[in-house]
């Protein structure tokens, strides 16, 4: 995998560029629609291509390693050939996965024994098996294995998690080292810099990170609890820090306004759930705002979901009609608003493109940011 930034913003830290791959191109700014159990809910993958414009996928170490399980996914020849998707794949290690597990989860030296949320059975993650595990599944970007604190952890406890992450992220890197792909195209292995709102603590893991000379480089740990403005100092904290030639993954985040704010302050690459899972509950993001396609003052409103839209849906279908669809309990007004906001946020990172490209991000982005946190 390489990295090309081709524009830089006059007024910001933003930055548009080309990650290459053997999957494909990825242009960054870019967001990532989640892909969770090797798909993205209620999405063919004719419309992700060619409506919601996606360059990449998300898929998770977890949720796939349990089902369809590795056996399934070596036979088939990888995640690409199981789902039929042709272009790029990044796996989550499922740190998180199992962060959210409290529960049912212990960590130890060795790695995390956790119990799993289909069947309770147990099992075991290490850095060892956890790579082995993301190289059956064939992603093209491989994220490292490690523990995400949550937001409103006290210093002690995410120093002592943070030792561990780096503890595991060497052997990890060692296991990546000493293997091969399995299926004939190349892999890169990203660290993940935790350290959770503590400036020394991000910085010492930064630096820690990069010392290990990869590829990429993810940001964790954020938009798990901690307040907004803790997040966007987290991230200029490790601006200086991260390579200016190497990508950068702010994982899980979030908002229009979060990706936006992020990509002010140098991050290439974003992923969450937010889109679809809020779609399916009728939130829709908009150039005008947010809507909640369930309130009633939508009922006789014909107008374009989202005027300014430019996804295939915005042009066919009416806010009427869509909130027909949620009130009724149709299976296609969840499917409509998840296209329409993956294909939104996939537009809002080409529009971020075009305004670093011209030089005039960080005034745009000013402009749009009150609007796009409206409620209508």
């Amino acid at each position: 995998m390489t990295f090309d930034i081709i524009a830089k913003d006059k007024s910001s830290a933003a930055r548009c560029g080309i990650v290459h791959t053997d999957h494909g191109d990825i242009h960054t700014p870019i967001f990532m629609p989640v892909g969770t159990v090797a798909t993205v809910k209620g999405i063919f993958h004719k419309e992700l291509k060619e409506d919601v414009n996606a360059e990449i996928i998300l898929g998770n170490t977890y949720h796939l390693y349990l089902r369809p399980g590795l056996e399934i996914l070596h036979q088939a020849g990888g995640l690409h050939k199981f789902s039929s998707w042709d272009k790029p794949i990044l796996t989550d290690s499922g740190g998180f996965q199992v962060f959210s597990l409290a529960a049912n989860r212990k960590l130890t030296e060795e790695g995390c024994t956790f119990r799993s949320h289909i069947d309770g059975s147990k099992h075991i993650f290490t850095p060892e098996n956890n790579v082995d595990t993301q190289r059956i599944i064939g992603a093209d970007i491989i994220m490292a294995l490690d523990e995400c604190t949550p937001g409103d952890a006290d210093k002690s406890y995410a120093e002592k998690s943070l030792k561990l992450t780096q503890r595991w992220l060497e052997r990890c890197v060692k296991r990546f080292d000493e293997t091969e792909p399995l299926y004939g195209y190349s892999q890169t292995f990203f660290p993940i810099v935790q350290g959770c709102i503590y400036p020394d603590l991000r910085l010492r893991a930064a630096e820690h990170a990069v010392k290990l000379d990869r590829e990429g480089y993810a940001i964790g740990g954020l938009a798990v609890g901690e307040p907004t403005e803790k997040m966007y100092e987290m991230i200029e904290v490790l601006h200086p820090v991260l390579p200016q030639d190497k990508p950068r993954y702010l994982m899980g985040v979030g908002t229009p306004a979060n990706i936006l704010e992020a990509i002010a302050r140098g991050v290439d690459m974003f992923d969450c759930v937010m889109p679809t899972r809020n779609g399916r509950n009728g939130m829709l993001f908009t150039w005008d705002g947010i809507i909640n396609i369930k309130n009633k003052k939508w009922a006789d409103d014909f107008s374009p979901i989202d005027p300014l839209g430019t996804s295939f849906v915005d042009s066919t279908y009416t806010k009427a009609y869509l909130r027909h669809l949620f009130i009724a309990g149709e299976m296609l007004g969840a499917i409509i608003a998840s296209q329409h906001n993956l294909a939104f946020y996939l537009d809002l990172v080409a529009k971020a493109k075009e305004h670093i490209k011209t030089g005039d991000f960080g005034s745009w982005k000013d402009a749009v940011v009150k609007k796009l946190e409206t409620r209508l």
